[in-house]
């Protein structure tokens, strides 16, 4: 399976927004995420990182 979780960071916090990620795409300051089940979230942050190899796409609040 190539889905990743997706964590925000928000005052130093981890946490998990979004499990099994398969759609995640800029939308102006918004970050688009759909789950593979079809569950939409959208989210005013932006990309810190995205380990592939680890499953795991991290932002950060705007």
């Amino acid at each position: 399976m190539c889905e990743a979780d997706a964590y925000l960071i928000k005052d130093g916090i981890k946490r998990v927004i979004m499990e099994s990620v398969e759609i995640m795409r800029p939308e102006g300051d918004s970050i688009y995420l759909e789950d593979i089940f079809g569950e939409r979230l959208e989210i005013k942050a932006c990309i810190k990182e995205m380990n592939l190899v680890d499953h795991r796409i991290l932002l950060v609040e705007n």
